[in-house]
């Protein structure tokens, strides 16, 4: 037992183990995100809600069946089941009936209910694509921004060894006499002030993976790490085919949102035209079977003679004198059996009996609730319209926008990069300068920090420029593609 207790320890610490050591890709990322992420659970359970709906009214064209059962115990003055007669005694008693009814036409309102539910259900799937595709970009949003946090933080850790370096150099030369004190102190500030700096990048990199893991529904705790693409090998389309005219085209026909819109605006059309069939006559067949049983058993007595009493009647004679009819009057002697009812099988054959009819239903006034539902549907179908066009309108905007953020981005990366180069340049023929001690450790801190500002700033512009041709590609339907 102790064997196989230690066996399953170290089995969960190699699994555990195992999950902590994985560097996710961005894919991987994706995927798990769409499968595990909260809010995509929800939207999906309402597609099922939607299938379910529609499933329902598919099967309401099948005539319904019911067997009711009805058994009861009666006392006092009732009506006999089997005999129909009131009488004034117990009886148990036993009612099957079995019923069905079809509608036959009502002008298509059914069926224009189960179309309407169709694309509902085609709406709801599209509503959770659309909330996927909203989370894959944003987790190759958080994505990139791990990538961008690790860049600076490496930065930084360059920085802080250049610093370190320079501050042991300067050093020895104090020592040696050859500088004075007050550049070590100088650099001393530097180190302090990079070491921050790199303490503030590796918070960075920790923040960024925590907002990740959240969008993944990862628990916080667990240990994530992640793949580090180059950014040059990331795959970007040619921002000449991202034009924002060709890109639109193409989002509307591939997006899910518009899709969503259009399958919604279907759906409606076909409640209208249900909600229009409601105000005409609608025809339907029904018919049933039934039987009942019911038990009772009944003393049986002897009757014996004990007088006359008045009837209640009277009748004249000859004379005219009226006079009383007299009745016989009898008591119950001594008990010779019981009167009992027919038995189960007999009872149900000869309670049995059937009914088919047809039905017909013709709305006069129903306090306006027909004709009010389906200005309703109207009303509802005009709506959607304006949604259509807005949410198309927003669209286009947001694609003209992103073109145009990816186009200054480009610019600003490109700009930046040059800047490195001049940073870099200057940087180096001032630490020679500096090594034979024709400037100071302020001019070189200060190129440095120069150096350190550009360099920073073209791991951002860089990651920008990445991030908003993303977003064109996603807009032109290609996905996210790492």
């Amino acid at each position: 037992m102790c064997i196989k207790i230690k066996l399953l320890v170290i089995f969960i610490f190699i699994s555990a183990t195992g999950f902590s050591q994985k560097k996710w890709t961005l894919l991987e990322c994706v995927q798990y995100a769409m499968e595990n992420n909260i809010s995509v659970k929800q939207t999906a359970l309402q597609a099922d809600v939607a299938a379910i709906t529609y499933k329902e009214s598919k099967l309401s064209q099948i005539p319904s069946l019911n067997l009711s059962n009805s058994d009861g115990l009666s006392y006092g003055k009732s009506k006999n089941p089997s005999t129909g007669i009131l009488e004034n005694q117990n009886y148990f008693s036993v009612n099957l009936n079995l019923q069905t009814s079809v509608q036959i036409f009502n002008w298509f309102s059914k069926k224009n209910t189960i179309l309407a539910n169709q694309w509902s259900v085609m709406a709801a799937n599209a509503a959770t694509d659309k909330l996927k595709n909203d989370i894959a970009l944003t987790v190759a949003n958080s994505y990139l921004q791990i990538l961008l946090a690790r860049e600076q933080e490496q930065i930084a850790e360059v920085q802080v060894k250049q610093s370190r370096a320079q501050l042991d150099l300067v050093h020895k030369q104090v020592n040696a006499g050859s500088m004075a004190e007050f550049n070590a102190t100088e650099l001393e500030s530097q180190l302090a002030n990079d070491t921050s700096n790199l303490i503030s990048a590796t918070g960075n990199v920790a923040q960024a993976k925590y907002v990740l893991k959240a969008y993944m529904n990862i628990d916080a705790a667990d240990s994530f790490e992640i793949a580090e693409p180059a950014m040059e090998q990331i795959p970007l389309m040619p921002i000449g085919e991202l034009q924002p005219a060709d890109v639109y085209a193409s989002a509307l026909a591939n997006q899910p949102q518009q899709k969503m819109n259009e399958y919604n605006l279907k759906a409606a059309e076909k409640n209208s035209l249900a909600a229009k069939g409601m105000l005409y006559p609608s025809i339907s067949a029904f018919g049933s079977l039934g039987s009942s049983y019911g038990y009772f058993r009944t003393p049986q007595f002897t009757q014996v003679f004990s007088g006359y009493a008045p009837s209640g009647l009277v009748v004249k004679d000859n004379a005219g004198n009226v006079i009383d009819v007299q009745k016989p009057v009898y008591k119950n002697g001594v008990r010779n059996g019981f009167i009992t009812s027919d038995p189960f099988g007999t009872q149900f054959n000869n309670n049995f009996g059937q009914s088919v009819g047809l039905s017909i239903s013709i709305p006069i006034f129903n306090g306006w609730q027909a004709k009010g539902n389906y200005k309703r549907t109207q009303i509802n179908i005009k709506n959607l319209e304006y949604q259509q066009d807005l949410d198309n309108k927003t669209l286009k905007q947001n694609i003209y926008q992103a073109y145009n953020a990816a186009v200054v981005a480009l610019a600003r990366f490109t700009s930046s990069e040059k800047a490195v180069n001049a940073a870099q340049k200057t940087y180096d023929y001032t630490l020679k300068r500096y090594t034979v001690g024709m400037i100071g450790t302020l001019e070189l801190t200060t190129n440095q920090n120069n150096l350190f500002t550009a360099k920073l700033q073209y791991a951002l512009n860089q990651f920008d420029y990445v991030f908003k041709m993303k977003v064109l590609e996603y807009y032109k339907g290609q996905g996210i593609r790492f």
